[in-house]
């Protein structure tokens, strides 16, 4: 119960890693506010975790729809004391055929979704008074370029510096920011990633799955699950003098 009492939002969690950030929350003791473009997707996520868990609807790539949301969640459980940063979106292609719409919507909600909505939260916690824990989820795809990768990878290199700013600002408030970087995580999302690696590799459909699963050293790829014990850490009050960090949970895919 290293998260009783605390109220959390935590952005994307209709599904995948949010939802396991959101179960694993509960499980500690927070509430959680299940935030998405999904309506629909969240009230459902919402019910299942029980009555611990709410929904709420939220566009990242728009500033009426986040401060709304905060606002929600405030109401609720009077304050917010922690931020995931999770939603995203991805996408790939090489270099001259990426498309401007392609990297305006990846940068639109990948970066400037995460920054405006650690912002909002940022300016609840600060007018609080209590201090919080926001954590930013980057990739390893933020710690190099990758051919096809192009536009995701800079996006995630933005959230690993945008959390060393935001820490490095936001301590004196007593608000630790820092990020988890995944690896390769399995769900349902590797379906159309998959298929976009055969496109252009030319290789077949699960070929690329199965690659980038035997290359990480733990011997497979990661599940949301394998996520969730760094999320909790990084929340908690055991974390309290860790500022502006990013830590690798990707099976020994990247040292840093």
């Amino acid at each position: 119960m290293r998260l009783q009492g605390k109220a959390a939002i935590i952005t994307g969690a209709a599904r995948g890693i949010g939802r396991a950030f959101a179960e694993a929350y509960v499980r500690e003791g927070a509430r959680v506010a299940i935030a998405d473009i999904n309506a629909e997707g969240a009230a459902a996520t919402a019910a299942e975790i029980g009555d611990k868990a709410i929904a709420v609807h939220l566009d990242v790539t728009q500033q009426a729809s986040i401060d709304a949301a905060v606002a929600t969640v405030e109401a609720r459980f009077g304050g917010i004391d922690i931020l995931i940063n999770n939603a995203a979106l991805f996408d790939l292609a090489p270099i001259v055929e990426i498309t401007r719409a392609s990297y305006e919507k990846l940068f639109s909600v990948n970066v400037a979704g995460s920054l405006f909505m650690l912002q909002a939260v940022a300016r609840s916690m600060i007018r609080r008074g209590q201090g919080g824990k926001i954590i930013n989820m980057a990739s390893q795809a933020g710690r190099r370029g990758e051919a096809l990768v192009a536009v995701y990878c800079a996006t995630k290199a933005a959230i690993i510096s945008l959390t060393q700013s935001a820490g490095l600002n936001l301590i004196g408030h007593k608000i630790n920011v820092n990020a988890i970087s995944p690896g390769v995580v399995d769900g349902e999302h590797w379906t159309g990633v998959d298929a976009l690696f055969a496109k252009y590799e030319n290789k077949p459909i699960g070929q690329k799955k199965k690659e980038v699963g035997a290359a990480v050293p733990y011997g497979r790829m990661g599940v949301a699950e394998d996520l969730t014990g760094m999320a909790v850490f990084l929340a908690s009050s055991e974390a309290d003098y860790i500022v502006a960090q990013c830590f690798n949970v990707d099976g020994g895919q990247w040292m840093s």
